[in-house]
C-alpha cells in the first residue's frame, strides 16, 4: 500500500510534550500508510531520546532527524526534503492530534487528489484545558472539492488546518526562513501560487496549544522577537510584490497574498504599540519598519492602513503625535 501521509514534527526542547504528541499518531492501520518524522532542532533535553524510542517501537513508521539548531522554518524545510508521503502535514512538537480524527483524515487523503486538504482544529488553553473549535464547515457547504479561487475571499488558512500535496512543497523553489519565528504564514502563502483544488475533510484533527507564557505568539514572545516578526513581514511583502509582477500571477491569489501580508503588517504595528509609549528606540524601529514596508510593497502598505484606523492616523501625522494617539486608542479600548 502506498504511503499516504508524511507528518513532520518540529521539535526543540519539548520533552514535556513530545510523548503526548507522538502517541496521538498511533492507530491500527498506521504502519502501512503514514510516516512520522520528528525533526530535532538541536535540543538540549530528552527530545531526541523520546523521538528515537518511538522509532524503535514502530520501525518504518517513526523516524528521527537530528540537526543543528536552525529554527522552526529549518525543521519544515528539512522535513519536506525527507518526506515520502503523498501528502504532507506539520504538527508542532508541543501540540497533538485527535487519534480518531487523524485516522479519518488519513482515509480521506487516500482517496483525494486535491492540492490542499482543509480540516478543523481546536485551540487548547494550556492553563485551563478549555478547547475552542476552529471550523471550516461553512466554507464547504456542498462537501465538494473547490478551486482555491472560490475560497480565497472568505477562508483564512492556518498551518493547523492544512495538509498539502508533498510534490507542491518539493517543487517549490522557495524555502522558509531559518533562525527566526513566525514562518507559519510563509508556509501558507509560499504555496498559494501552486494551489488549484482544495478539499474539506470534516474531522477536527489538530490540537493547538495556546496560552503558554513562553510561546512566540504570547505578548512576551511578540516583544522578545519583534525584530524577527518584522523581518518575516517584510519578506512576505517582497514576495507579494514579486508574485503580483510575475507572468504566472492570478488576480485572486495575488489579492489573497496581499491581504494576509497586510494583516501581518497590522500585527507588527500592534507589537510596536504594545511597548511603553515613551520608548524612543521602539518608536524609531516602528518608523523604519513602516518606511521599509511602504518602499517594499505599497499595496500592502495601503491595505494595512485600511485595516487599522490607528495605523492610518499615525501615518497621517507622520508619527508626530505617537503618544497622544496611542493614549486615545487605549482609552477607547478601555471603554469598549
Amino acid at each position: 500500500m502506498a504511503l499516504i501521509l508524511t507528518v513532520v514534527v518540529p521539535a526543540y526542547n519539548v520533552e514535556r510534550f513530545l510523548e503526548k504528541t507522538l502517541s496521538s499518531f498511533v492507530f491500527d492501520k498506521i504502519s502501512v500508510r503514514v510516516e512520522i518524522i520528528t525533526v530535532d532542532d538541536g535540543s538540549s533535553d530528552r527530545t531526541a531520546e523520546i523521538a528515537r524510542s518511538y522509532e524503535e517501537k514502530y520501525p518504518g513508521v517513526f523516524r528521527t532527524i537530528s540537526k543543528e539548531n536552525g529554527g522552526h522554518g529549518s525543521t519544515i524545510n528539512r522535513g519536506a526534503e525527507a518526506a515520502c508521503g503523498k501528502y504532507f502535514k506539520v504538527v508542532d512538537g508541543d501540540d497533538w492530534v485527535d487519534s480518531e480524527a487523524f485516522e479519518k483524515l488519513t482515509d480521506f487523503l487516500e482517496a483525494s487528489d486535491a492540492d490542499c486538504v482543509v480540516s478543523n482544529y481546536c485551540e487548547v488553553n494550556d492553563a485551563t484545558g478549555e478547547m475552542t473549535p476552529v471550523e471550516y464547515n461553512r466554507f464547504f457547504p456542498e462537501r465538494r472539492d473547490m478551486q482555491f479561487s472560490e475560497l480565497a475571499g472568505s477562508v483564512s488558512l492556518a498551518l493547523h488546518s492544512m495538509t498539502l500535496r508533498t510534490e507542491i512543497l518539493k517543487n517549490n523553489p522557495r524555502r522558509l526562513d531559518e533562525h527566526c519565528f513566525y514562518v507559519d504564514v510563509e508556509y501558507i502563502l509560499f504555496q498559494v501560487p501552486y494551489l488549484r483544488s482544495v478539499a474539506f475533510c470534516d474531522a477536527n484533527v489538530y490540537r493547538y496549544r495556546i496560552a503558554q507564557q513562553a510561546q512566540s505568539v504570547s505578548l512576551q514572545g511578540f516583544r522578545k522577537h519583534a525584530d524577527e516578526h518584522a523581518f518575516v513581514s517584510l519578506r512576505l511583502a517582497e514576495f507579494a510584490r514579486e508574485y503580483e509582477c510575475s507572468e504566472e500571477a492570478e488576480r485572486v491569489k495575488s489579492a489573497y497574498i496581499t491581504e494576509r501580508t497586510a494583516q501581518m503588517a497590522v500585527s507588527q504595528a500592534m507589537i510596536f504599540q504594545s511597548f511603553p509609549h515613551g520608548d524612543r528606540k521602539v518608536l524609531e524601529k516602528f518608523k523604519k519598519y513602516d518606511s521599509d514596508l511602504k518602499r517594499t510593497n505599497e499595496a500592502v502598505y495601503l491595505r494595512s492602513s485600511a485595516l487599522s484606523p490607528t495605523l492610518r492616523l499615525l501615518r497621517k501625522f507622520h508619527f508626530r503625535f505617537y503618544r497622544p494617539i496611542l493614549w486615545a486608542r487605549g482609552k477607547v479600548l478601555r471603554k469598549s
